[in-house]
């Protein structure tokens, strides 16, 4: 019954980490939205006795002497997992790095992105793309083509970026028009330049022992990297992730596997899922719907990684609506030892590791 609510939306570590990040304490915020169906759906689960949360004693070293452990008591508060700040700091890795090689071998990364049509959203992203490649001194490449374009005109664009030494990355912008087929298109781009991860074959080698993609698809390799800068351990713990999308669950999940974690995928056909998230020490939730996760489900001590991004109606806020997570932050930060922020967690890592894929693809292909 719970999990006909559940829909299915929707690392590799290349740069060298800087341990610096404060931990801080939730701000209030207002209680979850009561959402009526998730009320029918989801009653409330008798808490278990648990075993020990996950440690989190390896904090970054700057932080050491106001780190705690990651158990809490009720009346307690998670550590905000800042992706703003960390996004920071991988961007300012970044330039270094770009800096680095252009003065060396006079190479500079390049990024081309093709847009297909005129939906806002889209823009916005291809925009704020762009803006992140500038401040980090990579050069990029914007192809903008018409709603009504073919698919045999959006791969020429492709084969030709494919071909061109001064790009190092190629990212076709999602979704397209219901007129093309997303796989014909993404299969086109090569797979040493696909930044974006999505290529068949970069996530056939993910999914294999003793192989590594060229590129890890940029949510779940953000998630990934939020946890290991906050010293999250992985080894050994029981993780959930919620979700299995080809973007963000399934690869977020292969990833938790390579770091040796043992790894449930709830979805849309698991039975109780609040039983199964209640078992894990991390969770990362990406389904798309507001407020799914609530604080029963939440492991006293967990570390939780809020994928969703979903808008929910707020007459308070000037846009009628404010945007929330999957995961009822209210009830989970009063149980979970850390969690992510929405907006302010993984959204910014995304294009931070659309950056480092980037950067890193120029190196491959230079050998620097």
């Amino acid at each position: 019954m719970a999990s006909s609510i559940l829909s299915d939306c929707s690392s590799a570590r290349l740069l060298p980490l800087r341990r610096a990040l404060l931990p801080q304490r939730v701000p209030r915020s207002r209680p979850c939205p009561a959402l009526a169906s998730s009320r029918r759906l989801f009653a409330a689960a008798r808490p278990h006795l648990l075993p020990r949360p996950p440690r989190m004693d390896s904090v970054p070293p700057a932080a050491a002497s106001s780190a705690e452990s990651a158990t809490v008591s009720a009346d307690a508060s998670a550590k905000v997992i800042d992706g703003k700040l960390v996004a920071k700091q991988v961007r300012e890795e970044i330039a270094v790095e770009v800096s680095r090689m252009k003065d060396a071998i006079g190479i500079v990364p390049g990024l081309a992105v093709i847009l297909v049509g005129s939906r806002k959203d889209s823009q916005t992203y291809v925009r704020n793309k762009k803006k992140a490649c500038e401040a980090v001194g990579i050069k990029s490449y914007e192809v903008n083509l018409p709603e009504d374009s073919s698919e045999e005109e959006v791969i020429k664009h492709i084969a030709s970026f494919n071909s061109d030494p001064s790009v190092h990355g190629i990212l076709v912008q999602l979704p397209l028009p219901r007129h093309m087929n997303d796989e014909n298109i993404l299969n086109a781009v090569s797979i040493e330049k696909d930044v974006d991860g999505f290529h068949p074959l970069n996530i056939g080698r993910l999914a294999m022992q003793g192989r590594d993609p060229f590129f890890v698809p940029c949510t779940p390799k953000g998630c990934m990297e939020l946890l290991h800068r906050y010293g999250v351990e992985i080894k050994g713990k029981r993780a959930v992730v919620i979700g299995r999308s080809n973007i963000v669950g399934m690869p977020a999940a292969l990833l938790l596997q390579k770091a040796n974690a043992t790894v449930s995928i709830v979805h849309s056909q698991t039975k109780n899922p609040e039983e199964i998230t209640r078992q894990a020490d991390i969770v990362i939730a990406a389904v798309g719907v507001a407020n799914l996760v609530r604080g029963n489900w939440i492991k006293p001590g967990a570390a939780i990684i809020d994928v969703g991004i979903n808008p929910v109606d707020d007459p308070e806020c000037p846009r009628g609506y404010r945007l929330v997570g999957d995961v009822c932050y209210e009830e989970a930060s009063k149980v979970a030892g850390a969690i992510t922020p929405v907006p302010g967690g993984v959204g910014p890592m995304t294009i931070a590791m659309l950056l480092s894929n980037t950067l890193e693809s120029a190196k491959r292909i230079h050998k620097f």
